[in-house]
């Protein structure tokens, strides 16, 4: 069954129940509610009907809407919006209307409506077959109630074989930003199959979430929701929206048995000699097996396109890999199906793994259901760890243990009884930042010398910043860097940085590919080089503030964990005076060494009567959630680095007898 994509003007499918013009104008009079709401400046909305039709050929999604138009940022967004519809999905309008002064208009003669190729979405990869309906309407005025109804239908092409078997649908509760009159919500299910649903986040009266069962829906049962006079209580900022999770009875073992065929199929008929012999020849004449798999990675990355289809995503059906090596192009099934048949020609151990990196952390919630993914990536298990590449990266280098590491926590692989599985937290074996801070200073004037050796993640991406980068603003990013590190920003926050960094260059030093690491030498001269406080106090300090980690520390959520994602570091900070400094000050001298269950840091302070080092060492367990119940003892570790224990300052000694005697008392 195929549908014209596009739009229609047709009155509402029967499901929907609609109302008459009359019930409409009756609902959008005010109640001391809408004119409390009203009164107090919030948007209000008189009605709302949500309701989400699914059978085996088609999802249909309806709404119907009346709102105030009391702002003008609300009239301007009503008067122009588009909406972007799938291939094999159309848009049907059923009512597009006004209530003014108490009288329903019609504004269907108002409305112009264009069908456009969403060119948007044509390009960096991506395979676009959706189309760009613009809808504006003509005369909308402050104070009109404005009245929408629609339904989106998209009906199930051949190739989405997955939607077609399988649903999966979220609600979310409704929006805070309105105040509802009347509220109804509808899930109608009219598939063969059994339809599973599950609340999560939803409250009791006290705020406490509560823990709720699967409930089921047969064919032709409806699940429905409604509220009157209804404002959201969630706490936006520190909650998750309450939602439901509906989804096709199954359990991760029933899906990965029915997935896994598809994929089995293909790797039975593909013969990398027989389709890629060059390849194959190249690879071959390589002298280790870990020259081999890096090859095969970047070959796959760099030498096929990646072309992103969203509706072929959802279809799960894999392309053969001598079709993918011929054309030099595929989605991430393609890419990641060719790359696993280099590497078993290699007879490295391999499996395709399905993620999702923008909603991992409510895969634990959800039901079982191949549509939560929408990515697909290898893992690798060699030397009895495991490593996963996304094949449809590019410009990353290195062999398998130093390469990027990706940041995800579930996945299912797709093997037969395959179950969701939490990934094993990472450790690096060295520092993805590794960097020598050197500051010394002759009379006015200063000389700084930072050399940073990128590994892993840090090498690629700062590789990729360096190319796209011109010379100049790669100056400007470290000099601005360093004006915020030598406190500057507190004693001349209004000057030109180019102003306090002369003489500035910066240059990559060293390169290595095959270990990926990336060395970054910068020097420049610094004018007046001691920070000086109010009092005349002269500092040299050095405090890097990206090691506080600040968005941990300002964590506050009730409801989610904290996906604990740092890269290991080292520091060795050396700062030379060129006058005495106070050798006992406390922050100056003291040490740190933090051991904890997620991370540990030291640092080792050397202080000598006119110079300061330190050696910082930070090494993160990385790539693992910190649930609520561990997080506070963790802030608390990372509140000690903060107390002056992530860089070095050391202070300038008061000239004469008397100023030297007031620092011992200090």
């Amino acid at each position: 069954m195929e549908i014209k994509q596009g739009y229609n003007i047709q009155p509402a499918p029967q499901w929907a129940d609609t109302l008459t013009n009359e019930q409409l104008i009756k609902l959008c009079e005010d109640t001391p509610f809408a004119t409390k709401q009203i009164d107090e400046g919030r948007d209000f909305c008189y009605l709302l009907n949500k309701y989400f039709y699914v059978d085996d050929q088609q999802n249909a999604d309806y709404a119907l809407m009346a709102y105030t138009l009391t702002q003008p940022e609300n009239l301007e967004r009503a008067s122009m919006n588009d909406m972007i519809l799938e291939e094999n999905e159309c848009y049907d309008i059923h009512r597009i209307a006004v209530i003014r002064e108490g009288a329903y208009i019609d504004k269907l003669p108002d409305t112009n409506i264009k069908i456009l190729d969403n060119e948007n979405n044509s390009n960096g990869g991506i395979i676009s077959k959706s189309k760009k309906i613009n809808i504006s309407i003509r005369d909308l005025r402050l104070y009109d109630i404005l009245i929408l109804e629609d339904t989106r239908t998209k009906v199930f092409s051949e190739k989405e074989f997955v939607r077609r078997d399988f649903v999966k649908h979220i609600y979310l509760t409704p929006d805070t930003y309105w105040a509802y009159g009347k509220y109804q919500y509808k899930f109608i299910n009219n598939r063969e199959k059994k339809v599973a649903y599950k609340r999560f986040f939803f409250r009791d009266q006290e705020g406490n979430v509560l823990d709720q069962p699967i409930e089921y829906l047969e064919k032709g049962e409806i699940f429905e929701i409604e509220h009157t006079d209804y404002i959201n209580p969630v706490d936006v900022n520190r909650e998750i929206f309450p939602f439901i999770d509906f989804a096709t009875e199954s359990t991760w073992k029933d899906l990965s048995n029915y997935i896994y065929p598809l994929y089995e199929e293909v790797f039975k008929e593909a013969d990398l000699r027989a389709f890629a012999p060059d390849l194959v020849e190249k690879m071959d004449k390589l002298p280790s097996l870990e020259e081999q798999i890096q090859f095969a990675i970047e070959y796959v990355q760099n030498n096929i396109y990646y072309t992103y289809n969203a509706d072929e995503m959802n279809g799960h059906k894999p392309q053969a890999p001598a079709i993918t090596f011929q054309n030099k192009q595929g989605d991430c099934k393609a890419k990641c199906v060719l790359l696993k048949t280099i590497l078993d020609y290699l007879k490295v151990e391999t499996s395709i793994a399905l993620v999702n990196y923008n909603a991992d952390f409510y895969l634990k919630y959800y039901l079982p259901s191949l549509l939560s993914f929408n990515h697909v990536i290898v893992k690798i298990h060699y030397q009895d760890e495991d490593y996963f590449v996304d094949a449809t990266s590019r410009n990353e280098f290195g062999r398998l243990q130093k390469r990027t590491i990706l940041s995800f926590c579930h996945y299912m692989e797709i093997k037969p009884e395959a179950t969701l599985q939490v990934r094993k937290a990472t450790h690096f074996d060295l520092p993805c930042i590794d960097e020598h801070v050197k500051i010394a200073v002759h009379g006015d004037k200063g000389k700084i010398n930072l050399r940073t050796t990128y590994r892993y993640n840090r090498a690629n991406n700062m590789r990729n910043y360096f190319r796209q980068t011109n010379k100049k603003e790669l100056i400007d990013g470290w000099n601005r860097f360093l004006f915020y590190n030598l406190n500057y920003i507190n004693d001349r926050s209004e000057q030109d940085i180019r102003e306090i960094f002369k003489e500035a260059t910066i240059k990559i030093e060293h390169d290595d590919k095959k270990e990926n690491e990336l060395v970054i030498a910068y020097e420049a001269t610094i004018l007046k080089p001691y920070f000086t406080n109010k009092e005349g106090q002269e500092f040299l300090m050095y405090f890097d503030h990206s090691v506080l980690k600040k968005d941990l520390l300002e964590f506050r959520h009730k409801d989610s964990s904290y996906w604990h994602n740092y890269d290991s570091e080292h520091y060795l900070i050396e700062l030379q005076a060129d006058k005495p400094i106070d050798t006992k000050e406390k922050y100056t001298i003291q040490e740190l060494n933090i051991q904890n269950e997620y991370f540990t840091y030291i640092t080792k302070k050397t202080i000598q009567k006119t110079s300061g080092s330190v050696e910082i060492t930070y090494t993160p367990l990385t790539n693992i959630e910190i649930t609520l119940a561990n997080i506070q003892a963790l802030k608390e570790d990372y509140n000690r680095i903060g107390d002056s224990n992530f860089g070095l300052g050391i202070d300038i000694l008061p000239k004469g007898l008397f100023g030297r005697i007031k620092t011992w008392f200090k």
